[in-house]
């Protein structure tokens, strides 16, 4: 058995997210589609984690093992992307040991929301359009208190599968690019819907709506109903996922 990475992107405005669903479609029913009919044999991908819908990825990796070792991996490449559709790319598959895994080898991800304070209908789809002043500082201050906290149970959706809410936050910064402000943060993982529960409780922060230091409170109660508002799945994209591979493959960037 050989086990392969792909690393890909997609716009995610017409997929019902990366994960397999009943009477929905996905990019991951997409490529597996496309990549068993390639390959004449069935290929399952495991992806590096699971987008909501919406949601886009600028970089991404999967996984599918095969009984047949693939030569031309490049080509293979090439030829996938003339069967996919136009939003989504394949920019890359290399061959990994059979126990490296999408998921759990992954040691960081990061996120980036970007937020477009004046109309744009060029952006329409990839940006969240917000009206009304900012406090920048103010978020930024709020970005601070996350680094303080383990338990992020109040930015969760409810009812997940999760067997914990633990997160381990890396980065977290606001930053004016233009006209849009631009959220990134980075984490060993994240929860369902964290980066968006994240995104509009902040944005009740700039606005005045929440002081800064209520962040503790909201954080510390474990109950997403004391957090703000989710904001759009438009304006979030999956910017970068980081992993230690055994074999340092030439990724392009």
């Amino acid at each position: 058995m050989h086990r392969y990475f792909i690393k890909l992107a997609y716009k995610g405005t017409h997929y019902h997210g990366w994960q397999i669903q009943d009477n929905a479609h996905t990019v991951q029913a997409e490529l597996n589609q496309k990549i068993s009919l390639m390959l004449g044999e069935t290929v399952n991908l495991v992806g590096c984690g699971r987008t909501d819908t919406g949601v886009h990825a600028m970089e991404f990796y999967a996984h599918f093992d095969i009984s047949k070792e693939l030569d031309q991996l490049d080509h293979l490449a090439y030829k996938l992307n003339g069967f996919l559709p136009e939003d989504i790319v394949v920019f890359e598959i290399f061959e990994v040991p059979t126990d490296f895994h999408a998921r759990f080898d992954a040691q960081s991800r990061t996120y980036k929301y970007d937020i477009s304070q004046r109309k744009n209908p060029f952006a329409m789809g990839q940006t969240f359009y917000y009206h009304g002043q900012l406090d920048v500082v103010k978020m930024n201050a709020a970005c601070e208190i996350l680094y303080e906290y383990t338990d992020f149970t109040s930015f969760s959706k409810l009812h997940t599968q999760t067997k914990t809410n633990h997160c381990t936050i890396y980065k977290a910064k606001w930053e004016k690019v233009g006209d849009e402000l631009v959220f990134t943060i980075q984490a060993d993982r994240f929860l369902r819907n964290m980066v968006r529960a994240i995104v509009g409780t902040m944005l009740e922060i700039g606005s005045g709506k929440l002081q800064v230091d209520e962040l503790h409170r909201i954080i510390e109660a474990k109950d997403r109903s004391d957090a703000g508002f989710s904001v759009p799945a438009e304006g979030l994209f999956l910017e970068k996922v980081v992993y230690d591979f055994p074999k340092k493959p030439q990724i392009k960037p």
